[in-house]
């Protein structure tokens, strides 16, 4: 498994790297059949430091945790228990969607667009109907089933996610709903 182990505006010793890649690969390995990279990220903010750990696995999932402590070390454990109990919820069906699959996930590219929020003081009408847009980005859409789709969502902790229906040939939505439910768009 290739680790990415940086810090935004900290330095990362060589201690805390390897604490990293040992305690995170004992996590993997147990409960991830073939893990392909991670990617760890230490910052500060105020008084806390934060680690954000980034998991993608062979088979097209992602797993994220994000933990924040008043010590470096701290933080990363429990980034790495909230990893672990993530990873251990969803063995089975990890598991599960692995026999089933016998090709990686197949992923295609597509643009993605962050716009700028209205934020007007006096609630103006706009200079323009275009949306401006502050960042475009590539961005990968996977080819997976409805239940990858929901699973790969819980995983990652979005609102929502888009996907290539398997089973037909046209994109789909799967989102979280209000009332805690998941709602499926299929159009």
């Amino acid at each position: 498994m290739r680790y990415q182990i940086s810090g935004k505006q900290i330095d990362i010793g060589e201690a805390l790297q390897t604490h990293v890649k040992m305690e995170l690969g004992q996590v993997v390995d147990k409960y991830a059949e073939r893990p392909t990279d991670a990617n760890i990220v230490f910052s500060r903010s105020a008084h806390e430091y934060v680690c954000e750990a980034t998991v993608h696995l062979s088979t097209g999932l992602t797993a994220q945790a994000k933990a924040h402590a008043t010590e470096i070390y701290a933080a990363f454990d429990a980034c790495n228990e909230k990893m672990e109990k993530q990873l251990r919820r969803y063995k089975r069906r990890l598991k599960d969607h692995h026999r089933n699959r016998v090709e990686p996930v197949e992923l295609f590219g597509a643009s993605s667009y962050i716009l700028a929020s209205e934020e007007s003081a006096d609630n103006a009408e706009p200079e323009s109907l275009q949306p401006m847009i502050i960042a475009e980005m590539e961005t990968k859409i996977p080819s997976l089933s409805v239940g990858e789709a929901v699973m790969q969502m819980e995983l990652r902790g979005a609102p929502v996610l888009v996907f290539q229906n398997e089973t037909k040939s046209g994109l789909n939505v799967v989102y979280r709903r209000e009332d805690g439910n998941i709602g499926w768009i299929d159009p």
